[in-house]
């Protein structure tokens, strides 16, 4: 299968950004036409409990995440001027993209440059995904950092999740931009619904490279099941807890990239095996 598209100028949607996306680089001019070629990798049909699990605990849960909304609206429209939402163009299911929601987190005005030489920095380097957020970012809105932090900025993705575009768990959706770079055996990660969280999630998140995160979501995938899904669902509300104390910014950016630390041989070999998947 062969997907083409326009892809926006590099910079425009990124992570907690406040510019919505659209299909020229600003100066009337299309963007620059980009093809993905999926032949080589394996469609994966989504099991049936799958949706019926993620709209049974969306109505369970309708009396804690809808005030929980409606309350972060409100605190997102008195915090800063602008948009409460934006929406950003994603990869899901197949490599089909999508938007996505998210509450806004950044300044109306703020710069994306420096967040996309971040991320390319820690594919680069494959060293811990730590968030630019850690070391004070000034783009951030107010509650902007505890917004990301949390994950809470990706709490309305739940109607992306009713729409059928993604489930509660799954691989995180990338941007278009970062799958272009992606290897062939990072692209089987695409095999899958996106989900609001996941087996990355909750097994170190911004602790494990950018390798260990496609090998984590590569074995979520080859051993999905309902058990797994329910068991990282609950593990997931007492992670996003730890994240907000763990979220106080550092002064030293680049301290992560200046320690070659070794990483733990369960990973390593979940890295090795994804790669011959």
């Amino acid at each position: 299968m062969r997907i083409e598209g326009y892809l926006p100028h590099v910079g425009r949607a990124t992570k907690g950004g406040s510019l919505p996306y659209n299909g020229s680089t600003g100066n009337g001019a299309k963007a620059p036409r980009v093809a993905f070629d999926f032949s080589d990798t394996r469609a994966h049909r989504v099991p049936g409990w799958k949706s019926a699990l993620d709209i049974t605990c969306i109505l369970l849960a309708l009396p804690i995440w809808l005030p929980l909304i409606i309350l972060l609206m409100v605190v997102t429209r008195l915090a800063s001027p602008g948009p409460i939402f934006y929406r950003q163009k994603r990869v899901g299911l197949g490599g089909k993209h999508f938007l996505i929601w998210k509450f806004r987190t950044m300044k109306v005005s703020a710069e994306t440059e420096s967040h996309e030489r971040h991320l390319e920095e820690l594919i680069r380097i494959n060293c811990p995904m730590t968030k630019l957020d850690a070391y004070g970012d000034p783009r951030l809105a107010p509650f902007g950092r505890i917004l990301r932090a949390s994950g809470l900025d990706e709490l309305p993705q739940i109607f992306n999740v009713l729409c059928g575009e993604m489930s509660l768990v799954g691989p995180r959706p990338c941007l278009p931009n970062e799958f272009a770079h992606y290897q062939q055996w990072q692209r089987e990660r695409v095999n899958g619904l996106p989900g609001l969280t996941g087996y990355w999630q909750v097994n170190g998140k911004n602790k494990t490279t950018f390798n260990e995160m496609i090998a984590m979501d590569l074995f979520y995938l080859k051993n999905l099941s309902f058990l797994m899904d329910l068991k990282i669902i609950f593990k997931t509300c007492a992670v996003m807890a730890g994240q907000i104390f763990e979220s106080r910014p550092t002064t030293q950016p680049h301290r992560q990239t200046e320690r070659v630390r070794s990483r733990p041989p369960t990973l390593h070999g979940l890295t090795e095996s994804a790669r011959k998947v």
